[in-house]
């Protein structure tokens, strides 16, 4: 044991959104009971990759007792990982550490005939989660997606919601005016950065408050560095396209 620099998370601050895990290159960063943790300290180089990254400011270096640095152990750690860009490790799926926050890929599904025949209108979710604090940006269904990005008031005004929008698209929900904008631009940024998003469509209400989920879907396709098709439909409090 010598006294190195080490990452320090404050388990205060952090709030699982799992941004810092994929600038981690060593793989030390799981996220486990809602809360990232170093899973060992010698796959930690100190070096401090995933500061940056945390919108809750939760992650320093520091230093303390620890043991060495051990790069070849890192080697191993990482060859006994899944393919990061066509799986999901569980503890990411398990992002607030509920199962109801599983994620689940269920884009193959058919809709039910019986329900089909007798006039019943069908779901059109094939995914889940889909609130963005709780979306992993490496989940499978982000791969080569088209992203439907919606105020969550919009479901309950417009009644055509899942025929008109959410058919064969990836759905994020969240609202502008009562989260944290930054944070969404964060995450948002990273889950484009991760994936082959294919195209962004924005629906929102008509309400001022609401356009600020154009300028967080904005900012965020600036970030991510990425050239995406981004569409805009605006939904009144009367419940119609405008």
């Amino acid at each position: 044991m010598t006294k190195r620099k080490i990452v320090k998370i404050d388990e205060e601050k952090c709030n699982g959104c799992g941004l810092c895990i994929p600038n981690c290159a060593e793989g030390v960063l799981k996220i486990i009971d809602g809360k990232a943790k170093l899973i060992s300290d010698e796959f930690c180089d100190g070096l401090g990759a995933c500061l940056g990254n945390c919108p809750q400011d939760a992650i320093e270096v520091i230093e303390r007792e620890a043991v060495a640095f051990d790069e070849e152990a890192v080697k191993k750690h990482l060859t006994t990982q899944d393919d990061k860009a066509s799986q999901v490790s569980v503890q990411e799926n398990l992002l607030c550490g509920c199962p109801g926050s599983a994620v689940q890929d269920r884009r193959d599904e058919k809709s039910s005939q019986t329900a089909v025949k007798a006039g019943k209108l069908q779901s059109e979710l094939r995914q889940w989660p889909i609130q963005l604090h709780l979306v992993p940006p490496t989940a499978p269904y982000l791969k080569n997606a088209d992203l439907l990005i919606a105020a969550d008031c919009v479901p309950f005004a417009y009644a055509d919601f899942h025929r008109d929008f959410l058919k064969d698209k990836v759905l994020i929900i969240g609202c502008p005016k009562l989260d944290d904008a930054e944070f969404y631009v964060e995450k948002l940024a990273n889950i484009l950065k991760s994936n082959d998003i294919k195209s962004v469509t924005i629906v929102n209400m008509e309400v001022p408050c609401c356009f600020g989920l154009q300028r967080i879907t904005e900012d965020a396709i600036k970030k991510s560095g990425k050239i995406i098709t981004l569409r805009q439909t605006i939904i009144t409090t009367r419940g119609e396209k405008q």
